[in-house]
């Protein structure tokens, strides 16, 4: 799923675009919508989003005024717009594409589809690169780092740092040993690939445990994982066996 942000300044046209992307396009989640470049700026922040949909002439500050602002983003663009002048200057700000209101539904296919490609790209590069530190450090797991993109900023944390995660919907909440807690707007799943060669289980859907600090495994109350920080962890029906084999 991509999770995506439309900034216009007129609502009609961010209600025209949300229906046509949830008929034609159901791989793109819009999760906020904001009618200045202010407000857009605020809810990137907030959502750290896959894609934006940018309106580029707006009151007091354009699209490419807010695109300056930020200085760095990691989220593709589609410039939605009326005007056909900014075509160059929005190929300088490596839009993924460009569409004119009114907007063609092929043109709008396209363009989502072209986000499609290039993620599923980014994420096979993520792997490869995660494989070869791998490789590279299979010696000194203790050292290796992963990193957490909050909305805030990328932070580098060591995996012997991390007590436990857990998931709610698309976002993954990391407890370290510090007491520190960070959010990132990823998914559970992908990080237990990441994980899963430095002792770290999926005990539940929503929940990935570091061994080494689990305690004791308690049986009553359908069974659960008492860790270091006295945090009890649910443990889920499928693996339960799996959990037994663990303290034979």
């Amino acid at each position: 799923m991509i999770h995506a942000v439309i900034i216009d300044d007129e609502q009609n046209n961010i209600d025209n675009l949300s229906i046509l992307l949830k008929q034609h396009c159901p791989q793109v989640n819009v999760v906020s919508t904001a009618k200045s470049a202010s407000e857009g700026e605020n809810i990137i922040l907030i959502h750290a989003p896959d894609l934006v949909f940018l309106d580029i002439q707006m009151p007091e500050r354009s699209g490419f005024d807010l695109l300056k602002s930020l200085n760095n983003y990691s989220f593709e663009i589609i410039f939605v717009t009326a005007y056909d002048q900014y075509g160059i200057k929005a190929v300088k700000f490596a839009a993924i594409d460009y569409i004119l209101k009114p907007i063609n539904i092929e043109e709008l296919k396209l363009a989502v589809q072209k986000v499609i490609q290039k993620s599923a790209l980014k994420k096979q590069n993520l792997q490869l690169d995660n494989l070869i530190k791998l490789l590279k450090q299979k010696h000194q797991k203790e050292f290796h780092r992963i990193a957490l993109q909050s909305t805030k900023e990328t932070r580098f944390v060591e995996t012997d740092k991390i007590i436990r995660c857990e998931s709610a919907n698309n976002y993954t909440t990391f407890f370290l040993i510090t007491g520190e807690k960070i959010v990132t707007s990823k998914p559970i799943f992908e990080y237990e690939e990441i994980l899963q060669d430095y002792e770290f289980i999926r005990c539940h859907q929503s929940h990935l445990v570091n061994k080494r600090f689990i305690k004791s495994w308690v049986k009553e109350d359908g069974g659960y994982l008492l860790l270091d920080d006295q945090s009890q962890i649910p443990v889920s029906r499928q693996k339960k066996e799996y959990i037994k084999s663990l303290f034979l």
